[in-house]
């Protein structure tokens, strides 16, 4: 690396650095050119190509390898023990560092938690986004639920927000744990399938617990196919407490909010990207942090006094139930940010091990009985996982002061200078802490009752919320949900099974179950098993987070060419979409220089960072091509580009096109029913017509006229462009019935 570049990465080290990566520093090694290798018991390797063996005296007959050779035994033996149980559940992952902060002190009403209300912290954070179903080695965009798990590592210890993206869950009570898992994973008797829901398993637990109807309904809806970590909300699942200094306790649900939106793909989208990038995801959440577009979430909350527990028609501990926000509030404290990848996955994000018994002086737990279960058995699978030790490991270990008479057990690191390990002791070493010098204390809560095996009576309501949560969703998303749903129950063959939960859906809503009933062969029913409160709520579609502000930041927008291209052109449009933090990708017909119209001198011509076989539309959020008669040519002779224009439409993707490129949209790609430029000899008039932007020119008086201020009514080319992109899809499309009229 050349010293400019050492002191750019050295640069962003430190400005990303926080006390945890700081922390981390003491196990990190950085190996550099020239250093020699060793053992791990660090004698130098002279040869790590060849094993020690007999060679005939000839130097022409291999003999046998010799068990001497320890060299070889040990290189062998490291590799045969790299792996360690994967995760039963959230094995496939990716994470990131960064750091969360509070606005101000406003939550200390609620909470002596300094890191909840003092604002001159900035507190280390490491966040692991997974999915739950599949295996290490599956796919990022199947449809599931993600994991979205916080450890903060706060100067009181470390206190962990283990979520998901979707606020609630699959069972009410713990007990029901090992039953789900085994129902939605791959079916004992063959192991299939991987990384999906879509079978007979998963579908009769669920049609016989109808307690999970209203998480089915957000997994079925666009909310499991996210399209990025960066842009999915994430939940504290769970009923936590608060407890301030006046000793009053609050119950509380913890929300993340993303900086971008909340949006996601397509079910054909989601299904492609399966194969063509299985890390999709993954690359997606390093891409921006590398390019410095840190993803970013508000933190909110919402609290209820302990006095009001019961004033719901809801049992607020009931973890398959939201708290709408017309009821209880959403308020904003905080902000999470995410400005650096990992060096190492496995030492980082395989080993990272969360759990929700991990809470700091000031927050704890309620009765929520999902909760109660997890805090058991999160630190239970760590231990078979990690061993007893495994909060020892880098990133594990708080950044605070550690003391305590836990000793011993398999891979114990820290090394105690002591005579004494138990308390109370002569030494005084090792006491408890006072609640008013930092100790930890629980909430004095009164507790009287039966010892039984039961529910609260409330738990016993299963169809309200969902049928809260359909409502609320715009005509697309009901769409998709009804889509996804056939689908699943598509490939469940036993007929019991589908005709079930039809039953299911007819408690929620007699549309939805009418057309699923008809799409997968069930009986349709003739009136609802239970009529539709018709009432809706906020915070349930996707289309409540839409950023205040329109934006294109980290956006990904592929730009088509081939030789004879308008290099100027294209220049002016890419510098315009770049100002705005979108990323922009060159595709041609080969990753080589791509060479412009022949007036247009400039040297050897544009890279192309990749080839129109070696991408996908699937892998972008939107299109551009730019006019160029003999280029737009060469597009309407190769039908991968066709393929890719055709499929981004259908997949509800801005579209924009300049000159000769919207005829190549009018004559070969042929949208249908979409208005286009109409040649007026070289008019830089603007036609925005369902996602699709073109224009027949765009020269050096356009960019002076085409301001890049992204709204609705913007009028120049690649403003109105950025704002289709802001908006993520152009969905009317698919409404009107556009999409299923292209072959994609």
């Amino acid at each position: 690396m050349s010293s400019q570049g050492e002191y750019m990465k050295k640069a962003f080290t430190a400005m990303t650095s926080t006390s945890k990566v700081a922390d981390l520093q003491r196990d990190t090694q950085e190996p550099r050119a020239g250093e020699h290798l060793t053992t791990d018991h660090g004698v130098k390797i002279s040869d790590t190509d060849n094993w020690l063996k007999v060679i005939g005296l000839n130097g022409e007959q291999n003999g046998p390898m010799l068990l001497e050779d320890q060299i070889g035994r040990e290189k062998i033996h490291r590799f045969d023990h790299e792996r360690i149980p994967e995760r039963v559940v959230h094995a496939r992952g990716a994470a990131a560092h960064g750091y969360f902060k509070v606005y101000d002190n406003r939550a200390s009403k609620y909470t002596y938690a300094p890191v909840l209300t003092d604002s001159s912290r900035r507190t280390s954070v490491f966040v692991r986004f997974s999915t739950v179903q599949g295996p290490r080695g599956s796919a990022d965009t199947v449809r599931d639920v993600r994991g979205f798990a916080v450890k903060f590592y706060t100067e009181e210890g470390n206190w962990d927000i283990v979520g998901n993206d979707i606020p609630v869950f699959f069972i009410q009570d713990a007990i029901k744990f090992p039953d789900f898992v085994h129902a939605v994973k791959p079916e004992p008797h063959n192991e299939v399938p991987t990384g999906q829901s879509a079978h007979n398993n998963f579908w009769d637990f669920v049609g016989l617990q109808s307690e999970s109807a209203h998480m089915v309904m957000w997994v079925m809806s666009d909310r499991g196919i996210p399209r990025s970590y960066r842009m999915m909300q994430g939940f504290g699942v769970n009923t936590y407490t608060l407890l301030n200094d006046k000793g009053e306790s609050h119950f509380v649900k913890f929300h993340w909010i993303p900086e971008l939106g909340v949006h996601s793909l397509v079910w054909d989208e989601a299904l492609k990207i399966s194969g063509q990038d299985p890390d999709f995801h993954r690359k997606d959440l390093n891409e921006a942090i590398e390019n410095g577009a840190y993803p970013k979430w508000k933190l909110a909350i919402q609290t209820i006094p302990r006095a009001h527990e019961h004033d719901f028609d809801f049992d607020i501990l009931d973890a398959t139930k939201v708290w709408p926000e017309e009821l209880v509030p959403l308020e904003e404290i905080g902000e999470l940010v995410l400005n650096r990848v990992v060096d190492e996955f496995f030492p980082e994000a395989e080993q990272v091990a969360y759990c929700t018994s991990h809470v700091v002086p000031g927050i704890g737990f309620s009765d929520d009985p999902l909760l109660q279960g997890r805090n058991f058995s999160y630190f239970d699978t760590q231990i078979t996982r990690l061993g007893i030790n495994f909060q020892e490991l880098p990133i594990n270990r708080p950044v605070c002061p550690i003391l305590n008479h836990n000793r011993d057990g398999k891979a114990r690191h820290r090394i105690v200078k002591s005579v004494v390990n138990y308390w109370p002791n002569r030494k005084d070493t090792g006491q408890p802490v006072p609640e008013d010098e930092g100790g930890y204390v629980e909430f004095a809560q009164r507790l009287e009752g039966i010892k039984q095996r039961a529910r609260g009576k409330k738990f016993g309501e299963h169809f309200n919320h969902a049928q809260l949560f359909f409502n609320s969703l715009a005509p697309y998303e009901k769409a998709h949900l009804v889509s996804a749903i056939s689908f699943e129950l598509s490939h469940c063959e036993d007929p019991v099974v589908y005709r079930s939960y039809i039953d299911v859906l007819n408690n929620i809503d007699f549309g939805i179950a009418t057309a699923v009933a008809a799409k997968v062969g069930g009986e349709v029913p003739s009136q609802p098993g239970r009529p539709n409160h018709g009432k809706k709520g906020k915070g349930l579609s996707q289309r409540d987070f839409f950023p205040k502000e329109p934006t294109i930041a980290s956006r990904r927008i592929a730009i088509l060419i081939s030789d004879g291209f308008n290099a100027v052109e294209m220049q002016a449009v890419r510098a315009a979409l770049i100002s705005s933090h979108a990323v922009c990708y060159i595709i041609g017909p080969r990753r080589s220089h791509i060479h412009a119209m022949s007036n247009q001198d400039i040297g050897l011509g544009v890279f192309a960072d990749h080839h129109f076989e070696g991408q996908r539309s699937t892998l972008f959020d939107a299109i551009y091509i730019p006019s160029g008669a003999e280029h737009a040519n060469t597009l309407a002779k190769t039908g991968r580009v066709v393929h890719w224009v055709r499929e981004a439409f259908g997949h509800c993707k801005p579209i924009a096109a300049v000159g000769e490129a919207v005829d190549f949209l009018r004559d070969v790609v042929q949208l249908p029913k979409v208005d286009l430029f109409s040649p007026r000899g070289n008019s830089d008039e603007v036609v925005s017509s369902y996602g699709v932007v073109s224009t027949g020119k765009y020269s050096a008086s356009s960019v002076i006229t085409d301001a890049l201020k992204i709204a609705p009514d913007s009028k120049g080319f690649v403003a109105n462009f950025a704002y289709q992109v802001s908006q993520h899809r152009c969905y009317e499309r698919e409404m009107d019935g556009l999409t299923e009229m292209v072959a994609f």
